[in-house]
């Protein structure tokens, strides 16, 4: 006669309960046998929750005042790991990955319950086994690095910063976060510039996140607040002046056909077009000149250009280099920031403008004309430098510090690989 899965449990849970003392111990089995998920096996349960720890993505804004009391409670955590010695270093093993066996993989596995992505009921082993990489996997999605389990220098590098280091960050970032705490508008973007990443978030939640290029450690992108007043459908490019000298210049003298190639034209005070021939190229002296690119597939801005006041002359824009968002150091722009899926934020920017949605909005870009969209309510705009935060319990984030602004060598991963 076959017996159910259900009558099985029950059958199991009535055992158990004839070895446990109390009736609620009893009934404590019963309801975790029968309220398990079905998952196809008990062994599946067992590494759910060996790789325990809660998610990483979260819909809460980092700035938010819950995410002070969170880096707060992550703060008494790392001070806590700092008291009992810390962390092991994980020795460096090229490319340790799921099915390897390693004695490198004990350390890792210490490691990884000392930060809480590893359950403890995993065990110490050298083996590299589902627990470890579902364990991997979420470290690595905490320090904004590719979550594919596979351990290669920028996730030795960061999973060897020490923990005294790393609760030092926290420290120094709650102090960015509570002075950002307040009320920040009913809707807001915020560009967070060592994670390289956007939020637009309405009503205390992300409502879009994107990724981000933002700029170079010789060109950085600013800090500043401001308030997104204007959308330029088909922008033309102006070269900044910098951009020109260090730049422009440089590779006219290498290929005199590159303005020409990038439908890029100088103009000069009057406005009237100048002839790049007129131009000695081996001065500088084409720097007092304006040099502007058509709008167009190829232009540096692509199909948008999203404008706020700022002293620094700088601006959010789409890019017609797409591959660019797929690195994992995204530091390559001259200041602006490149957004990834630019329309989807533009569509929730201008929904109050009358006359403009998407399908209008795409309409435009397909005219190749030049049109500017005053927003109707001007979205506050935050550029900010949050190189550690917690947007829940037990789940901390750590991003490269690109730019050297926590103050410690040993965060400037990039730098240092």
């Amino acid at each position: 006669m076959k017996t159910s899965r259900r009558r099985f449990l029950v059958n199991a849970g009535a055992l158990a309960a004839t070895t446990l003392s109390g009736s609620a111990m009893a009934q404590d089995v019963i309801h975790d046998l029968l309220n398990a998920p079905r998952r196809g096996n008990w062994n599946d349960q067992f590494d759910a929750r060996a790789s325990e720890g809660g998610k990483v993505e979260s819909t809460m804004p980092i700035f938010s005042p819950q995410t002070v009391v969170y880096i707060e409670q992550a703060i008494s955590q790392y001070a806590n790991i700092v008291a009992q010695g810390g962390w092991p270093t994980v020795p460096m093993v090229n490319k340790l990955k799921l099915g390897m066996s390693d004695p490198a993989v004990a350390e890792l596995r210490k490691r990884l319950m000392i930060s809480g992505d590893l359950s403890r009921t995993a065990g110490v082993s050298n083996s590299f086994d589902t627990y470890v990489d579902a364990a991997v996997k979420r470290f690595q999605a905490r320090h904004g690095l590719p979550a594919d389990g596979v351990l290669g220098k920028y996730s030795y590098a960061a999973m060897n910063v020490s923990a005294d280091v790393r609760l030092g960050q926290l420290e120094t970032n709650l102090v960015r976060l509570r002075s950002m705490s307040g009320f920040l508008g009913d809707r807001y973007v915020m560009v967070n510039i060592p994670a390289a990443q956007i939020e637009a978030v309405e009503g205390d939640r992300v409502v879009l996140r994107h990724t981000a290029i933002v700029g170079k450690i010789d060109r950085q992108t600013p800090i500043l607040n401001s308030k997104i007043n204007e959308v330029i459908v088909n922008p033309y490019w102006n070269a900044p002046e910098s951009i020109v000298r260090k730049d422009i210049i440089p590779l006219m003298r290498k290929d005199p056909q590159y303005l020409t190639k990038n439908s890029i034209r100088i103009l000069g005070p009057d406005g009237k077009e100048i002839d790049p021939t007129t131009i000695d190229w081996n001065t500088e002296d084409a720097a007092k000149f304006r040099f502007r690119q058509d709008p167009g597939e190829i232009n540096a801005m692509a199909s948008v250009k999203i404008n706020f006041p700022n002293p620094h002359a700088v601006y959010m824009h789409d890019t017609p280099q797409q591959s660019l968002f797929s690195k994992l150091m995204r530091f390559d722009s001259s200041g602006c920031v490149r957004v990834q899926n630019v329309r989807d934020l533009v569509t929730w920017l201008i929904r109050d403008t009358p006359g403009w949605d998407r399908q209008t909005f795409e309409q435009t870009i397909k005219t190749g004309e030049s049109t500017p969209v005053q927003i109707a309510n001007p979205v506050p705009v935050y550029f900010t430098y949050v190189s550690a935060w917690s947007t829940g319990d037990g789940v901390v984030h750590f991003r490269d510090d690109i730019y050297g602004r926590d103050g410690v060598d040993e965060l400037k991963i990039s730098a240092a690989l």
